[in-house]
């Protein structure tokens, strides 16, 4: 039976292949997705479909975990022709897949953040609320950020401003996509926000990119520590004033050199004019030179300044080097303190305009966590947790062991120790903890040190230390999860705008799912749920590639999944109001939370 037949007891049923993307497409509707997309003002023009049209067909793509856009048409049960599911989305019908390829390609970088705010004023009351109950209960935002690759063939040509760099493990070609996300208390994971750059870009380089626009979606910040930049300051103006001491003295021998090298010259510019002029006299009266003639001294004098001038040039030369040393140092010196003093006129002015501040947790990986990159994430207030990207500072901590060390168990195969506010011998800009973990792989030992700073004693909690930074891993699943659910190992597109909205549109595809999942939880107004879709994976891979038959009455949506379904005897109803199917109902189907 195909997706457009009815069936023969009740002419108003349609049957649909995507029984999910129909339930999706009402909870789009009552939240306000579907409004916001079409609200976008797109460029193209409406032949058969409206571009808005089209780019909602996109989404679906990703929210149906489809590996490539041709599957929209090409496919065992294609989307665009599911009339139920168009309905349920407000649309008269889906175009063929090449029709949303060239919508796609003809988008604009004002077209794209246009769709991007739509997706933005959708979800952020879904955050902000997500916000309030985290500080309510944990009494702080916990933040993780990562660095993922999108590999595209090696020798691809067509995709526009990839590079090669590492992805995985091995190189490839591609980008990097930048994800930021917030701990959720109902959600587990909410996406922030996402950058896309080329595939040579590093982790070092996009931490503090990442915070702030963390803190642009959220609309929090943690009051930011001026009082270490003030130390910080002072330190850097008393360097200043220390280097301006040797440059001062660099600079008066670099003059006396350049002074002995001037005066070099002219002696022996002047004592090579008197031989010259005194070798031709003694020549044309034919005179014969004694021991203390003028002829004999003029060549005493020109032989003695010939002989000090490459001394007094490589004096000159080192003197230069000298005060060139000293010069960038002084450059250096001052450059720091006038950043400094920017920085904690931007921090005050933040503090100003930040009357509730919060408490937040940065949770990165080595690869962020730079020098600079943890000094900066301690000053703008957060707690960090993170490991060393530095080998130098694991192989001090393994070298100041001694048999006396206590190790505790933190894990099947996992032990630590640790070290209270230390510096690791001025590594680090500001006091933090370490902790060397020590992992046993067969007979291979590996070490890695774990940071921290922060509020609360993590040497005295160990094993809550140990896990709560490798907690980041709900950060690592979700990038597995947007890889192998919604298919971002895929490309579908090829152009930077809609490259840069696929991102978009992955990472608030799996914000939308558990949104949709909680909706639909309430709408049935189940405390117990005799039947759960517990996952993303399975809502995406499974629930919205099944056949359910399909009744809408005003504002309610009535679906019974077919004898051929994984859930065959199963009904869900959303919406109020009475509704019946004349199809045998036994069993309700009912969803959980994530």
């Amino acid at each position: 039976m195909s997706e457009q037949e009815t069936s023969p007891n009740d002419g108003q049923l349609r049957l649909t292949q995507h029984a999910m993307l129909v339930l999706w497409g009402a909870c789009a509707q009552e939240i306000g997705l579907v409004k916001a997309l079409e609200q976008v003002v797109l460029s193209q023009k409406t032949r058969e479909h409206r571009p808005q049209t089209k780019i909602i067909e996109f989404l679906l793509a990703i929210l149906a975990g489809l590996p490539h856009l041709q599957d929209l048409s090409r496919s065992a049960h294609p989307l665009d022709h599911d009339q139920a599911v168009a309905e349920a989305w407000g649309q008269p019908a889906w175009a063929d897949y090449s029709g949303v390829s060239r919508t796609l390609q003809s988008l604009t970088d004002e077209e794209v953040n246009a769709l991007v705010d739509a997706l933005t004023s959708v979800s952020q009351p879904f955050i902000d609320q997500e916000c309030q109950q985290a500080l309510a209960s944990a009494r702080r935002l916990v933040y993780d950020a990562d660095l993922t690759g999108r590999p595209v063939s090696n020798t691809s040509t067509t995709y526009p401003d990839t590079a090669f760099g590492y992805m995985g493990d091995t190189v490839s070609l591609g980008y990097q996509a930048a994800l930021v996300s917030l701990h959720s208390p109902t959600f587990g994971r909410l996406w922030l926000a996402n950058q896309l750059h080329p595939g040579d870009t590093v982790s070092v380089t996009q931490a503090q990119a990442l915070v702030l626009a963390a803190e642009a979606r959220t609309g929090y910040r943690p009051r930011r520590r001026t009082e270490l930049v003030s130390a910080r300051l002072t330190q850097a103006e008393a360097a200043l004033t220390a280097a301006e001491e040797p440059y001062e003295a660099s600079y008066e021998k670099q003059q006396v050199a350049q002074d002995k090298l001037h005066d070099t010259k002219i002696e022996l510019a002047h004592w090579s004019r008197e031989l010259h002029t005194l070798e031709a006299e003694y020549e044309r009266n034919g005179r014969q030179p004694t021991a203390h003639c003028k002829l004999a001294i003029a060549r005493r004098k020109v032989a003695t300044y010939e002989k000090r001038l490459p001394r007094v040039q490589k004096a000159v030369d080192v003197a230069e080097r000298r005060l060139a040393r000293c010069e960038r140092r002084l450059v250096a010196a001052g450059a720091e303190v006038d950043r400094l003093r920017h920085h904690l006129q931007q921090l005050r002015s933040e503090n100003e305009r930040n009357p509730h501040p919060v408490r937040a947790l940065f949770r990165i990986d080595g690869g962020f966590a730079s020098q600079e990159n943890i000094a900066w994430l301690i000053e703008m207030g957060y707690d960090v947790l993170t490991k060393a990207r530095s080998s130098a500072v694991r192989d001090d901590l393994i070298a100041a062991l001694s048999p006396e060390t206590v190790w505790q168990r933190v894990g099947g195969n996992a032990t630590i120790t640790a070290w209270a506010s230390t510096t690791a011998d001025g590594y680090f800009t500001y006091p933090v903890d370490l902790a060397l973990t020590r992992y046993q792989t067969g007979k291979t030992v590996r070490h890695a040190v774990l940071v921290h700073y922060g509020e609360d004693d993590v040497t005295a909690d160990l094993d809550g230390w140990f896990h709560r930074y490798n907690g980041r891993q709900i950060i690592e699943a979700g990038i597995k999860e947007g890889k192998n659910v919604f298919q971002m190992h895929h490309l579908k597109v090829r152009s930077p705008q809609a490259l840069l909205l696929q991102e978009h549109f992955a990472c608030f595809a799996a914000n939308f799912v558990r949104f949709a999942a909680l909706w639909l939880t309430e709408q049935q107004q189940v405390h117990e749920p005799s039947f759960g879709t517990g996952s993303v994976k399975q809502m995406v891979q499974v629930c919205a590639h099944t056949s359910a038959w399909v009744k809408h009455v005003g504002d309610v949506w009535l679906l019974t999944f077919t004898e051929q379904s994984l859930f065959a005897g199963f009904s869900l109803q959303v919406g109020i109001g009475p509704i019946q199917l004349p199809l045998p109902l036994v069993r309700d189907v009912h969803f959980c939370h994530f």
